[in-house]
């Protein structure tokens, strides 16, 4: 919520000669749009005319009430938390991704342990299996061949 500041001025009490206003009804209106209008350009948005009244001496122990007609001008007051109001904020920057980098592949893939048949037609398992990607076909390895 927005916090005001306000300024009272007196209103002029009689207007000032204006090349080509004529009439005092005229004059004081000139007057009083300069008036406001050099309030408005410092900021200061016009909200109402009061008037109130004044206690004035006169003479050396007399007393008189005269009644002023007062300006009153208000304008917005920046705080913190305006500071922290929600605005509006650029789009994000476009991440571009990093190209795909295919894993190399090894000449070698460890396989699981194969079953094959031995001589004696009992199953044992024999490992490792290679692999050749470039033909595609897995040979099974003997280790009692493969060190011949």
């Amino acid at each position: 919520m927005p916090s005001f500041e306000y300024k009272v001025v007196p209103a002029p009490k009689r207007g000032e000669k204006v090349r080509g206003i004529k009439g005092t009804e005229g004059r004081f209106a000139q007057t009083l749009e300069d008036a406001m209008n050099a309030m408005g350009a410092d900021g200061w948005e016009y909200q109402r005319t009061d008037t109130l009244p004044c206690e004035e001496r006169v003479g050396l122990t007399g007393r008189t009430t005269v009644f002023q007609n007062m300006l009153v001008f208000r304008r917005v007051v920046a705080t913190a938390t305006d500071t922290l109001a929600p605005r509006l904020i650029s789009p994000p920057i476009p991440v571009v991704a990093a190209p795909a980098v295919a894993a190399p592949i090894p000449s070698v893939v460890p396989a699981p342990l194969v079953r094959v048949a031995d001589t004696l037609g009992q199953g044992r398992l024999v490992a490792p299996v290679r692999t050749d990607p470039a033909a595609g076909v897995a040979t099974v390895t003997d280790p009692r061949v493969a060190a011949k």
